[in-house]
Formats: C-alpha cells, structure tokens, sequence
C-alpha cells in the first residue's frame, strides 16, 4: 500500500530533529508510568488523557496504585438497579482514515489518513502476520528516547514530517498530531461511542424539535467526541485540565469547521468543574468520563482514579437532566474489570430506569482475524 502525503504543517520541529513543543502538558501514563518530560511534576490529578508512557508497562494494565480506598461517598441512591448488559464487546475495523493493519511483539502497526504508524502496544503478546519488510514501510515510528522530548521520541525513516496532518472520521475533520507520550491526538476504538450518542442526540432532537441536547465531556484532550457530539447538534461543555490539550481541541473544531459550534471549552480541574456545575444548578442530558489513571489539574489536584472514580460517577448522577439519555465510561491501562466499573455505574444510577452496558472497546486487524483490547467501558443509556 502506497501512502499519499498531504502538505504537512509543521509550526514546531526544531531543525535538529530532536522535536520538542514549548509548552507541550506534562502527562501521567495510562501504564501508571510518569513520562520523562514530566520526572519534575508535581503528582497530579486529572491531566485530560493520561498517556502511555513511551516503555509502558508490564502487563499493560497500568501501574497504579492499587490500594487507594474510594473517598467518602455520599449514600447509595434509592431504587432498582438498572438493567444490565454485560459482556459487550464494541469493535472497531478499519475504514476510511483508519486502520490496525497488524501488531504483535510489543508493537502495532496502524494507517491513519495517508501515514503508516508503528508504535509499542503492550498487550500484542503475539508473532506479527506482516512481514518486517511490511513493517519497515512505516512512515513514523515511536522510539521512545528518553533524552528527547516531543517529536524527538518519533523516528522518521521516509521523510521528515511535521507535527499535524489531517484526517477524519465519518467525514469529521481533524489533525492527527505527533506527541511524546507516543499517542496520535486522537482514539480510534471510541468511535462505536461517538456514534452511539450521535444517535441519540439526533433522535431527541428529531423527537422535540426546537429543544437542546446538553453534553458535558469531561477529560475532554483533542476534543473528538465533543465535536461528534456538536456536529450531531448538541450544545457542547469539553472541560479538560490542560490548556495546551483545549488548545489543539479548538484547533480540530476550526479543522472540523465547527468553531461557531455551541461548545464551551474550559480549562479546569473535572471534578471541581463538575462540583461548581452542580451549585449553579446546571445539568446535562449525556456526560461523558474518559478519566486517567493517575493526573493532576491545573491548581495541583490530585486524580486517582480508584480513589476518586466513585465519587465522579456520583457527581455525574446528579449533574443529569430530569430525561436524561446517557453516561459514558471509558477507563485505560488500569488493572480494573468492566465488572468493577459495571457494578458501580449500577449502583449510582440506581432509580434510574434505563440499562446499564459493560465490556471492552476492541480494534479488528487487517492482516488477521485477531482483536487488539484498548480499553474497558461501561455505559448508562437511559433507554435501551
């Protein structure tokens, strides 16, 4: 396969190769592993997007501390559970912009857009089906160097690219983007989510016409989901907790030409944001949590995602409109069960109605018939 490049736009490499974006948010892995750039940092708690650590780590279920007891949380709602759906297995092939063209040995080897990637992946425990002539043909691979920063931890062994380049899903622009923590601004496994509320914010609004959808995305990074949700009509909250990441997330919706979109962007600690929503009396008929393992707002706020998951989720309950649609969880790189995360959006919504789904976000690959598991999730819809 022959890949085309688009004019790349490149406002950032250094002349030198070694990369480095001034700026760029010192992130947590989503392995539990702090990256090099942020060795520094102070512990942190809800950076938008955790990342994987360039080494990542074993068992590729992330490193954090197990032993955290949930914070004080308030008491157990009222009410039958809601009904339960569990194991769902949502499954992403490859199509238009995107594909998993094959993994194995500790490594992945993606397309996006015009651009073949190859980057570690912890849990490709298996031989790869490609050839390493195949492999070889990657257009930017993920090296990890931990003496650089930046663009200096990518190795390009075609040609020398910059730091965005454009693709789109379901005819949604945005910019892929080269980052040091080995991710590529955007996670392809979440578009059955995207989808999903689409859907659902379309049919309200076909159902009331002339009434709003309102869609709170907390840990919101490049901002994908916000503007599949704007795009689908809603009016957008993307509350994230680095500014640099709400800054390329502003970028995708003027890529997306959605920057006269209904969407607020707001640079904020998520649950102190959600705690000063719920005394302005504000409410949201879809939140979505795509919460790290471990990060840090921007005042120091510490996030621990076993600590402190239960008391969001209980927050987000009361953050929900009187006829509410859904509540998204999507949890990475974590040594949980989507039984753990299963059971806790049961009891949180308890009262609720509607049914309460559960299972693995998976990548289907080209070059065989296995599935790559990115991630765990757990959904509330208030109508099944």
């Amino acid at each position: 396969m022959q890949a085309r490049r688009p004019p790349f736009r490149d406002k950032n490499r250094r002349q030198d190769g070694a990369g480095g974006r001034p700026g760029e948010p010192k992130r947590f892995s989503r392995d539990g592993e702090r990256d090099k750039s942020a060795a520094k940092a102070k512990p942190a708690r809800n950076e938008a997007k955790a990342e994987p650590s360039a080494k990542g780590a074993p068992g590729g279920r992330g490193q954090v501390d197990q032993g955290a007891a949930p914070r004080t949380l308030p008491p157990k709602p009222a009410g039958k559970l809601p009904v339960e759906n569990l194991p769902l297995i949502l499954e992403t092939r490859g199509s238009g912009d995107y594909a998993l063209l094959d993994s194995g040995e500790g490594r992945k080897l993606e397309r996006y857009g015009p651009l073949l990637i190859d980057r570690p992946e912890n849990q490709a425990i298996w031989r790869r089906n490609l050839s390493l002539a195949e492999w070889s043909r990657a257009d930017a691979v993920f090296t990890g160097d931990t003496d650089e920063e930046g663009m200096g931890r990518w190795r390009f062994p075609r040609e020398a690219l910059g730091e965005t380049w454009p693709l789109a899903f379901d005819g949604l622009s945005y910019l892929g983007r080269f980052t040091s923590f080995r991710h590529v601004g955007v996670f392809p496994e979440q578009a059955s989510h995207w989808r999903h509320f689409s859907a659902l914010i379309e049919k309200r609004r076909a159902e009331r016409p002339g009434s709003s959808v309102r869609v709170l995305n907390l840990f919101g990074y490049t901002g994908v989901a916000s503007l599949a949700a704007a795009r689908a009509g809603a009016h957008v909250t993307h509350v994230d907790a680095s500014k640099k990441a709400v800054g390329w997330a502003r970028e995708n919706a003027q890529v997306a030409g959605l920057e006269g979109a209904p969407i607020r962007w707001i640079v904020d600690d998520a649950r102190v944001f959600a705690e000063r929503e719920l005394r302005r009396e504000s409410r949201y008929d879809i939140i979505l949590l795509d919460p790290p393992a471990y990060g840090r707002g921007p005042k120091g706020e510490v996030w621990e995602l076993f600590a402190d998951l239960p008391g969001m989720v209980a927050l987000s309950r009361e953050l929900l409109t009187e006829n509410p649609l859904a509540l998204v969880l999507t949890a990475y790189s974590i040594r949980m069960s989507f039984f753990a995360t299963h059971a806790l959006l049961r009891d949180a919504l308890a009262g609720k109605g509607g049914v309460v789904e559960s299972g693995e976000l998976v990548i289907r690959e080209e070059a065989g018939s296995r599935a790559l598991s990115t991630s765990l999730f757990s959904r509330w819809v208030a109508e099944p």
